[in-house]
């Protein structure tokens, strides 16, 4: 009998689920939209209400289409936005506010306060985060202090704290398990990730009572079993992942210098270290990869602010094109971008940069530069910008007595882009690996969830199942690829400098 995985694919901006049969392959899936809000600028919140409703209606949506029923289902597993900070009561199981989404800003000055105060270094060595609002510990904080009566309810025992992952699973669970995952819980700032616990001394230096946090389990577990009246019966919730753990899983990056690239909005890129815990020399983070056993699994992660958004602002900003799709053809129109370099730092430069305050420029413009050579080096810009990012990476790993990398794999909207993934080849000088199945992220979470239930036996089967669609070998010589890079490097600086 044919045994189905299903995946809860809860992201910023959409709940997804989709169900795979043992082969990797997908069988049906459904969306829909999530609600954005903006009570300020600089702050984004979700519904957590919203979160569920979506989430639980497309998982229905999902089984009605694929003709399948709870009892077809071996295993739940579940990826989740990351760092974004839900609170609820744990009698009501109400939320004590809207989730505090990743991108907002609003605990900002708590992390200056820690800066000033010489905590950074504790901080990395202890989680591999630097101090930044991003992450969900100060998010927490920020709602002890705010919510009337929510210090006193914690206090008391009264009140449960989780990412994403952990407000799905109290809901499928019927309220019976608050768990998490190593990877979602190594994004809060709050978790010690050489003991995979939560650290003592963090919950204290932010005054977050111990009472209110989720226990911590490896990446494929038994999170527990969704209630009766959830899906129509019982099933195994098998894996949990953040989104970027799970899509390094889904692509089978399971050793030591193996990487991902995420082209979306923003890009990110995710590194394999195995067991060793690395700080980074070149503006990286160091996270928990997702985890099969309760040993310590680390990977270096840098991301790219402006990926595929820059192909939005030249459809809705230039007007340079209709619809995205339409950019390869544009760019090819020409036979290279004439000598133009983009930089978008629209909101920004990320990894290795960390330039916040630099903003978008556009050089080497002449009387002959047609829209068509902006648009081939907008999109060579997110090739770029990743080349820089994986270079800063292979130099970490080698200072680490590691290896650079070798292959890149690649998943994401705009990995479907030719031109895009030739030239990120051509600059890396390294192949670059479209896999059969791009959809990466929920089938890392599906993948998890049959590890733990004993559909799939080991790492190693699964590396088996992974198959490329397209595998693009680089053209360019060594010393071509590196002539390119220091032009962009240049421009980078003139970005900076302005």
């Amino acid at each position: 009998m044919t045994t189905y995985l299903l995946a809860l694919d809860q992201g910023t901006s959409s709940s997804r689920s989709i169900v795979f049969d043992t082969q990797g392959r997908i069988v049906a899936s459904s969306q829909q939209e999530l609600t954005q809000i903006y009570p300020q600028p600089g702050w984004v919140e979700h519904d957590p209400r919203e979160i569920w409703r979506t989430q639980l209606t497309t998982a229905k949506e999902a089984l009605t289409k694929a003709g399948l029923k709870a009892s077809d289902i071996r295993s739940v597993g579940i990826t989740n936005q990351r760092e974004t900070t839900i609170v609820w009561n744990r009698k009501t199981g109400a939320p004590i506010h809207h989730a505090i989404v990743w991108q907002d800003r609003r605990a900002e000055p708590t992390c200056v306060q820690l800066r000033e105060a010489g905590h950074s270094g504790s901080i990395l060595q202890k989680t591999g985060l630097r101090i930044d609002a991003y992450f969900s510990g100060t998010k927490l904080k920020w709602l002890l202090d705010n919510v009337p009566g929510a210090r006193a309810a914690a206090q008391a025992g009264e009140l449960a704290f989780g990412t994403v992952d952990c407000w799905l699973i109290w809901q499928l669970t019927g309220g019976k398990r608050h768990v998490t995952d190593v990877s979602n819980a190594s994004r809060t700032m709050l978790f010690n990730v050489h003991r995979n616990q939560w650290d003592a001394d963090l919950l204290a230096l932010l005054d977050i009572p111990a009472s209110l946090m989720p226990e911590v389990l490896p990446s494929a577990a038994d999170f527990g079993q969704t209630a009766d009246d959830v899906l129509g019966g019982h099933i195994n919730i098998g894996g949990v992942a953040g989104d970027q753990q799970s899509a390094l899983f889904g692509q089978a990056c399971f050793d030591a210098g193996m990487a991902k690239n995420t082209y979306g909005t923003g890009c990110f890129t995710l590194m394999h270290t195995g067991s060793h815990f690395q700080t980074s020399a070149n503006g990286m983070l160091t996270t928990s990869a997702a985890q099969t056993s309760a040993t310590p699994q680390f990977a270096l992660e840098g991301s790219v602010f402006v990926g595929g958004a820059v192909v939005q602002w030249l459809r809705d900003g230039l007007q340079a094109i209709e619809h995205s799709g339409q950019v390869q053809q544009l760019a090819e129109s020409v036979p290279d971008s004439g000598g133009v370099m983009m930089v978008p730092a629209f909101t920004g430069l990320g990894a290795p940069y960390w330039k916040p305050d630099a903003r978008g420029t556009i050089t080497g413009l002449t009387r002959g530069t047609t829209i068509a050579h902006i648009a081939r080096a907008a999109l060579e810009s997110i090739a770029y910008q990743s080349a820089a990012l994986l270079q800063a990476m292979s130099r970490d790993a080698v200072s680490n007595g590691g290896r650079p990398v070798s292959e890149l794999r690649v998943d994401g909207g705009a990995s479907v882009n030719n031109l895009l993934m030739q030239f990120q080849a051509d600059l890396l000088g390294i192949p670059v690996v479209r896999p059969a199945c791009v959809e990466t992220t929920a089938l890392g979470a599906a993948y998890l969830a049959g590890l733990s239930t004993g559909v799939y036996q080991s790492t190693q089967e699964l590396s088996a199942l992974w198959k490329a669609d397209r595998r693009f070998m680089p053209t360019l010589s060594k010393d071509r690829a590196d002539e390119l890079m220091q032009r962009w490097e240049q421009a980078v600086r003139q970005t900076t400098a302005l």
